[in-house]
């Protein structure tokens, strides 16, 4: 179970965002504070938690303020600010103090949801995975602790096929669109239709295989 920490100073956000938390398994909220000091002391001095979610305003400091205490006293408690900050150089900020994700109020559960959800992948690898790590399982942690937004499908894909694509992605490092259809029994066409749409969309990355003297083949590693 994901134990975690609400911080924000207002009552009716607090709420919202435990109802959020409460429909997601595999998470429970174990405390709650309205304030900086509040949640300095709670993550330094309370229970254990595994993840903060943490407003950047509060009357008697900012989650920047938060978060650089906490890391100087040697927390590496995992952090997803929520708020409704937009300035480009508090995200910055926020990233350099490692916070895993960013999300902007108000907050649907849609987008909440999809968040907690990419985090407990995160962190169910995090936990697994133990003693010298391969390359690829070092991609796949790095993978799921960033976020990567809802993939719109165009007209003319299936979003099963999609996901079906995406995950042929992830898990087989880099793939071409003939590799893709061999592993999913489909058509080579159809495969790399797929896979330009995952690289349009900036969740792959295109790369020339070079073999023997002919043409180099694309393949497609994700990001």
């Amino acid at each position: 179970m994901i134990r975690v920490l609400l911080v924000d100073d207002d009552a009716l956000t607090l709420e919202l965002h435990r109802t959020y938390v409460g429909r997601m398994d595999g998470f429970e909220v174990v405390a709650e504070c309205s304030g900086a000091r509040a949640a300095i002391s709670a993550v330094l001095d309370g229970p254990a938690v595994d993840l903060v979610l943490l407003d950047m305003t509060m009357p008697d400091g900012t989650g920047l303020d938060v978060l650089r205490h906490i890391r100087a006293r040697g927390s590496s408690v995992d952090v997803i600010a929520v708020t409704g900050v937009r300035d480009a150089e508090a995200v910055r900020q926020t990233v350099g103090l490692g916070v895993v994700q960013y999300l902007v109020k108000p907050v649907t559960f849609a987008a909440f949801g999809e968040r907690l959800a990419q985090y407990r992948d995160y962190h169910r690898r995090a936990r697994d995975t133990a003693g010298p790590s391969t390359q690829e399982e070092i991609d796949a942690l790095l993978s799921a602790s960033r976020a990567t937004g809802s993939i719109r499908v165009p007209k003319g894909l299936s979003p099963d096929t999609l996901d079906r694509v995406t995950e042929a992605v992830r898990a087989g490092g880099a793939l071409s669109a003939s590799e893709a259809a061999a592993a999913l029994g489909m058509s080579r066409v159809a495969a790399r239709r797929y896979l330009e749409h995952l690289a349009s969309s900036g969740r792959v990355e295109r790369a020339a295989r070079y073999r023997g003297q002919g043409r180099p083949e694309t393949e497609y590693r994700w990001r």
